[in-house]
């Protein structure tokens, strides 16, 4: 992957899903929560994906999934 970033992508998360963010990024020693973003969309994109199934965009949050999606502690070993 290049090192140009020519897209930018603002996304809204609640204080909750922010703290596991920076959870994730502090554990990992990551500079940034940029790089900490991209490298979870990096292993998100290495899984089995899931069907959208026309739900809306609240659906999905990062703790938690309606109809049965991943909930907080899943998904990542300590």
């Amino acid at each position: 992957m290049s090192d140009m970033r020519g897209e930018r992508l603002q996304i809204m998360l609640s204080p909750e899903e922010l703290s596991v963010l920076d959870d994730f990024r502090f554990r990992h020693r990551m500079p940034t929560r940029a790089a900490a973003v991209r490298e979870l969309l990096r292993l998100g994109l290495t899984v089995g994906t899931t069907d959208g199934d026309g739900q809306k965009s609240s659906n999905y949050g990062v703790v938690s999934r309606g109809n049965g999606g991943p909930r907080e502690g899943q998904g990542e070993s300590a």
